[in-house]
């Protein structure tokens, strides 16, 4: 009884150590924060803008989907299917492969691939294919394929589609090595639970409930490549790549000079000094205007199979698991993103362009370890990569920042971290970062 009882306190020791080390980090921010910083002002409205961005165009559109996905996953997905074809015992090349490619069709960025993470992670699959599946879901998708062999050659687009496959399936595999130890506890934890009951409908049923959730998500969360011509109440019209929207502001990267800047930079109009913006005619661009009308057929068609197949009590307790992983992950999202956008408005491109000038490894390893940190939204990568070659970086860090800032964040860092432990976290950013930087030095050196 006094293990139990001293077990107890050392839980409730840990857990308001951590509550302590939350609120003296927001108190000695605070206190020292430098206001009367022009710099510093300028970060934090930009940080409110990335935040506002994130809110307006992936919240609603990606995250939320993706949390209905995973509650699903918890409830309707039996254990032992996923046992049977993502668990500790199921057949690794089978497992990996599939893992290493199924992430590619959700086309998502590295935080809203969480959600689905924590679902199968927590259903019982392998960390081996949860951590494939985690890497390929924002790292792998078709469209970005092409668009970084159009925007930035076809050699480097060749490079990270194979090095992005190559990488979640070995990622996959490291972590499943490494963790082993933990991995032969799961296998024995499940063999004594009770065998599975019989599923409550005809997988057929299961299945095409999923491909309609999945489909909803791809549809909602289609992404504008934002190649557009910008026509201004006053002065020239110019082409740029629309990276940001705010509720007053857009954020443009110039694909020419205009009035004063050169091609590469950013420039942001109030949306009130703008005639126009005419979007690229493109396939992508026609499945972005039809994206809202695709979705809602793919959501009313979950409706009716929720309806009509599933009970009462099923359907709650879907919005029971929703809701469980909204409230664990969100605010760390949120919160992240935050970060992300402070400290990137404090560090110029130029500069971080200039410190990855060649394809040394010391340049690989930077342009690895800031793209592991900042958050990149679905295909935003290439023409922030577009505009930091334009200022000088080398081919060999633009594939590791390519391989590397898709498929980890900060953000992502911080629900890994309450998902699968510190440990993993770190290990799994850990060879994200070192493995990117092998491939941008390998690259580096082929390119030259």
């Amino acid at each position: 009884m006094n293990g139990i009882a001293l077990n107890f306190r050392n839980g409730n020791l840990a857990r308001e150590l951590k509550v302590f080390s939350w609120m003296a980090a927001v108190f000695l921010l605070a206190y020292f924060l430098p206001l009367g910083n022009p710099k510093v002002n300028a970060a934090i409205q930009e940080a409110f803008k990335l935040l506002q961005w994130y809110a307006r165009n992936h919240t609603l559109a990606c995250v939320v989907p993706a949390l209905f996905i995973a509650g699903a996953v918890i409830t309707f997905l039996s254990q032992a299917a996923v046992m049977r074809y993502l668990g500790p015992k199921s057949p690794k090349l089978a497992a990996y492969s599939v893992a290493s490619v199924s992430g590619g069709i959700l086309a998502v960025c590295s935080c809203s691939v969480l959600p689905v993470f924590a679902g199968i992670y927590r259903l019982g699959a392998g960390l081996g294919p949860a951590s494939a599946f985690l890497y390929s879901g924002p790292a792998i998708n078709i469209l970005a394929i092409f668009l970084t062999s159009r925007v930035l050659g076809f050699e480097i687009g060749l490079w990270r589609a194979v090095g992005a496959v190559g990488f979640a399936f070995l990622i996959g595999v490291l972590m499943a090595f490494i963790f082993r130890k933990e991995e032969t506890e799961r296998i024995a934890a499940e063999a004594v639970l009770p065998e599975p009951e019989t599923p409550p409908r005809p997988l057929w049923k299961t299945a095409t409930f999923f491909v309609c959730l999945v489909a909803f998500l791809v549809f909602s969360d289609w992404y504008n490549p934002g190649d557009v011509l910008v026509r201004p109440q006053s002065g020239d019209a110019f082409a740029a790549v629309s990276l940001q929207e705010t509720h007053d502001e857009v954020v443009f990267q110039l694909k020419e000079d205009w009035s004063g800047h050169l091609a590469g930079e950013k420039v942001t109009l109030a949306k009130r000094d703008l005639a126009s913006v005419e979007e690229a005619q493109t396939w992508v661009i026609a499945i972005h205007h039809w994206k809202w009308w695709l979705a809602g057929a793919m959501g009313l068609a979950v409706v009716v199979m929720t309806r009509r197949w599933m009970t009462a009590e099923e359907t709650k307790e879907w919005m029971h698991n929703t809701w469980d992983f909204a409230k664990l992950l969100v605010p760390l999202l949120f919160g992240g993103v935050f970060v992300v956008g402070f400290i990137g408005a404090l560090i110029p491109e130029n500069y971080v362009a200039s410190v990855v000038g060649d394809n040394s490894l010391k340049s690989n390893a930077v342009a690895s370890v800031i793209g592991a940190f900042w958050y990149f939204a679905t295909l935003t990568e290439i023409p922030i990569c577009e505009a930091l070659g334009k200022l000088g970086m080398a081919p060999g860090p633009m594939l590791a920042l390519l391989l590397a800032g898709p498929a980890v964040s900060l953000p992502n860092m911080l629900v890994l971290r309450s998902v699968m432990g510190t440990r993993k976290m770190l290990v799994f950013a850990g060879l994200t970062v070192v493995m990117a930087t092998l491939t941008g030095l390998l690259y580096g050196a082929f390119a030259s």
